[in-house]
């Protein structure tokens, strides 16, 4: 199949590259750029005016649910989701059941994906058997099975022993470790953010040191193994500010922050919506701001969607008894221009993008995540101006619960190309 996306803004971060260009596509890459290769005979013609093309957008943490909660989800639903939100390639945890620790079960999962023809799936082992926090998983095997990291997803380690073996293994054979910094005892079943509102609504607190000192934690053990670690899902301006400390003293480091914490804050917990029971909780405004500062210094690496299809039994329950968990794949994209459209300026189209493309390839280190000649044809072509109201019936998601609900956010995907195949169009 050979492709001609002809008339569209190209914006690819990784190479700088802002304006109004051709792209053309064979063989599942991408052929050139600007002017047609010789003797380039197209088998579809995609006229991208008006729309903006962009690198298949590359998402840090996206929850598929298979395998065991297919009640939830299903690989092919949230496959579907993600060429509707333009995401190509997607980063899942874990936290399956049974939980990603044998390699039999990853290459089970990246077949049934490969079957789908749709995104690119890279799954994280297990860090520990089970996630139980005991004893370490067969990393080696893993990682010829298909994992690019290993994360314990929500489940802490409360033994730092365990920890600390676990980062001078991984140290020892370049793996990254993918953890969330959440203290193993303080805030344990906490379903709000520590402070005024959480205290008038009466739900139990997580408050911000048990972020900071799961922190200080892993960043002396970091000290003492060298090793490689992407922290997950930063909430709070003081865990920011160590991890700004950190980066500045060399430490192997990377962080992302979930979509939803880039603009709400506990407030929008209103009265009790159980949409809005989150992991990490929501914060307050000033963590909100700090987060916002933070992506454009370059403390935080990505933006992901941090996925999690909850279904209605699970959700529709009193706050404190909600699963937490939001989906967001088909967000995404609209909620990074949101940003820049909150921005009123001070970030640019091509700095979001860069969040959820380029950056959050590189932290992964996949092959993606930009629009280079020679590389792999994931493209995202979207419309900026255009707007959608989200609701339940207009998501593909088998997850139906966001904050977001009734917000009408910017930018519509109009088409998703993956390994040079359309995957997804708006005709």
């Amino acid at each position: 199949m050979k492709l001609h996306i002809k008339n569209g803004r190209v914006i690819d971060p990784a190479n700088q590259i802002d304006g109004v260009q051709d792209i053309y596509i064979a063989a599942g890459k991408i052929v050139a750029i600007g002017q047609a290769p010789a003797d380039f005979v197209a088998n579809k013609i995609i006229d991208a005016t008006g729309l903006i093309v962009a690198p298949g957008l590359v998402d840090l943490s996206a929850r598929l649910r298979e395998p065991g909660f297919e009640y939830k989800a299903t690989l092919e639903s949230e496959l579907q989701a993600a060429m509707r939100g333009g995401v190509t390639s997607l980063v899942c945890p874990p936290d399956t059941d049974p939980v990603l620790d044998e390699s039999g079960l990853v290459e089970m999962l990246k077949q049934r994906a490969k079957i789908q023809n749709k995104a690119h799936v890279y799954p994280l082992g297990a860090l520990t058997v089970g996630l139980k926090g005991e004893a370490l998983t067969e990393m080696s095997a893993l990682t010829d099975a298909g994992c690019i990291g290993f994360s314990q997803a929500d489940v802490t380690i409360a033994d730092t022993n365990i920890l600390q073996r676990a980062l001078q293994y991984a140290s020892t054979f370049a793996y990254t470790v993918w953890l969330r910094p959440q203290d193993a005892f303080i805030g344990k079943g906490g379903v709000a953010h520590s402070g005024p509102l959480a205290s008038r609504l009466g739900l139990s607190g997580v408050p911000v040191m048990a972020e900071t000192i799961a922190l200080h934690t892993l960043f002396e053990l970091m000290r003492a193994t060298g090793a490689k670690v992407h922290l997950c899902r930063i909430s709070s301006a003081a865990g920011l500010d160590l991890v700004r400390q950190a980066k500045k003293e060399g430490l192997l480091l990377t962080c992302d922050v979930g979509a939803h914490h880039v603009h709400l804050t506990d407030a929008d917990i209103g009265y009790f919506d159980a949409n809005a029971h989150l992991t990490p909780p929501l914060r307050s405004q000033r963590d909100r701001d700090a987060i916002r500062s933070a992506l454009l210094d370059g403390t935080i690496d990505a933006i992901c969607s941090d996925h999690t299809p909850v279904d209605d039994d699970e959700k529709l329950l009193p706050f404190a008894e909600a699963s937490p968990g939001a989906t967001g794949l088909e967000l995404l994209l609209s909620l990074t221009l949101k940003w820049v459209e909150d921005s009123h300026g001070t970030v640019s189209m091509t700095q979001a993008l860069s969040t959820i493309t380029n950056s959050a390839a590189k932290v992964a280190s996949l092959p993606c995540g930009a629009l280079s000649v020679g590389s792999v044809a994931d493209l995202c072509l979207f419309d900026p101006a255009a707007r959608w109201l989200v609701e339940p019936k207009a998501l593909t998601s088998q997850g139906k619960h966001t904050p977001f609900i009734g917000y009408e956010l910017p930018g519509i995907v109009k088409a998703t190309i993956v390994s040079g195949h359309v995957a997804y169009e708006v005709v």
